[in-house]
């Protein structure tokens, strides 16, 4: 599911997502046609516009915290300009996971922006790194048993990177990284789970305020 107000950008949009076997049930401009179309479409994963018609405030993210209120299992992926703090908060907040926030102008790779669509859509995270910065403006409660390095890892899990992804930016062998992760989810005493679902509980965690 699309809700973009731009034919141009929804119609490529379109056109990568189906290229990469992604089938788009349907695409909307503004936020009221995207809750109505979610219901009757049941999508897996939404990409949603913070700004849409009427306003260009905050249309699309509204809609998008209403999807989630009417189906829960809905994935979010909010692609914008703008970076709406108050209302990401809110949306990662209910403590599921499948939420995704990138910033257009930083889209530039294809392959990548499938990737977070798919990654989203399995109920992960993706978020650009000026999004955790913002969101992550101060310490976090229960975050203080971390280690400045272990808090890095867990900036960049947030950003949805893989282990490798994470050792190749830090420079580290994959499996420090993944002695670094243990530590993590030991210290914010996530309960045994599948590790993915650990992961994205920490990463809420992280982002929660």
């Amino acid at each position: 599911m699309i809700a973009e107000d731009l034919a141009l950008l929804r119609d490529g949009l379109e056109r990568l997502l189906r290229d990469n076997g992604i089938t788009v049930v349907a695409s909307v401009g503004d936020g009221d046609a995207l809750v109505h179309a979610v219901v009757r479409e049941e999508p897996d994963v939404a990409i949603v516009d913070v700004r849409l018609p009427p306003g260009f405030r905050d249309e699309g993210l509204r809609a998008a915290l209403e999807v989630r209120r009417l189906r829960p299992g809905t994935a979010i992926l909010v692609v914008s300009q703008y970076v709406e703090r108050a209302y990401a908060e809110e949306l990662l907040a209910d403590g599921r996971g499948g939420i995704g926030y990138l910033l257009k102008d930083r889209v530039v790779d294809p392959a990548a922006f499938v990737d977070a669509v798919r990654r989203v859509a399995d109920g992960g995270t993706a978020l650009d790194p000026e999004v955790v910065a913002r969101l992550v403006s101060r310490r976090r409660p229960g975050l203080e048993r971390l280690t400045p390095r272990e808090t890095e890892v867990l900036g960049l899990m947030a950003e949805g990177r893989s282990n490798a992804a994470i050792a190749a930016a830090l420079v580290l062998t994959v499996g420090a990284v993944e002695k670094h992760v243990a530590s993590i989810l030991q210290k914010l005493e996530l309960p045994p789970d599948d590790d993915a679902h650990r992961r994205v509980l920490a990463v809420l965690r992280y982002l929660d305020s």
